[in-house]
């Protein structure tokens, strides 16, 4: 029988975050697949675990999964853990898991730690609907434009922002999105927490000048009256809002497919539609 690839999760940084299962689950299987084994390694020995560890880092993933696939093919177990948290959230993990289901291998979640799940849920911003969009782009043109698609946004938005450029996020958030309601949320778990909540304004104003060092969650409240896309009507209102605001159909249609669940090609018909009619008149 093939073995089993257990998808770990553990601490972002207080070490009492594991759970039981997964200090069981580590101890047992034949492998340790981890993001980097020098830093697992003291998370391992603080608990007693001396089970073998290979490397499994975002340039060898590709490489190394089909490797661990015929291990676990042979009917050995392997876990899979990233460096802090849950793998394949912002960390290597998916091409193994894909692997491990393409060729049949049971791959089982052992839950636990997510700075996500974490974050959101002091962060004091809505939860109903929420959307996680990876890491904020480092470039200023792009992060904008990564800015611009969440002006119409009904949800949460959380992404991942380094300390050094956090300063430049903020000011680009402002100028695109407004003085939206935001949460920095950083070294979650570790000693020196902090929550920094208010609007963008704010915040920024907080944290003007002030190096901020460590693992940065950024989260972003949803667009202040932002309506339900369910009717034409009620795209046609979007399309026309966005497009007096200078956004161009292209990106209209981008942003509002994200939340209406509309086709991004209808969104732009519609678009299309509008302008005939203005100049029709």
């Amino acid at each position: 029988m093939a073995g089993t690839l257990f998808v770990v999760a553990t601490p972002l940084g207080n070490l009492e975050d594991i759970t039981f299962r997964a200090i069981r689950v580590l101890k047992e299987v034949a492998l340790i697949a981890a993001e980097d084994t020098r830093h697992s390694r003291k998370l391992l020995a603080h608990f007693g675990i001396q089970t073998p560890l290979v490397s499994y880092y975002d340039q060898v993933e590709r490489q190394k999964a089909p490797r661990l696939v015929r291990r676990m093919l042979r009917g050995e177990n392997v876990a899979l853990i990233s460096d802090a948290g849950t793998p394949g959230i912002a960390d290597p993990g998916y091409h193994l898991v894909k692997a491990a289901i393409a060729a049949g291998v049971k791959v089982v979640p052992i839950p636990g730690a997510s700075v996500i799940a974490a974050a959101l849920s002091v962060a004091g911003l809505p939860t109903d609907r929420f959307a996680f969009e990876g890491f904020v782009p480092a470039r200023p043109a792009a992060r904008r434009a990564f800015f611009e698609q969440l002006r119409a946004a009904s949800r949460t938005t959380i992404c991942f922002e380094t300390g050094r450029r956090l300063g430049a996020s903020l000011e680009d958030l402002v100028a695109v999105l407004g003085d939206r309601q935001v949460v920095v949320a950083r070294e979650v778990t570790k000693l020196y927490e902090e929550f920094v909540r208010g609007t963008a304004m704010e915040v920024r104003d907080l944290l003007g000048g002030r190096p901020v060092r460590g693992e940065v969650t950024l989260l972003i409240g949803p667009a202040a009256g932002a309506v339900k896309l369910e009717s034409p009507d009620d795209m046609r209102h979007a399309v026309a809002r966005l497009r007096a605001e200078g956004l161009g159909l292209k990106q209209i249609a981008r942003t509002l497919s994200r939340e209406g669940g509309w086709s991004a090609r209808e969104i732009y018909r519609i678009g299309l539609e509008l302008e005939g009619e203005g100049a029709s008149r």
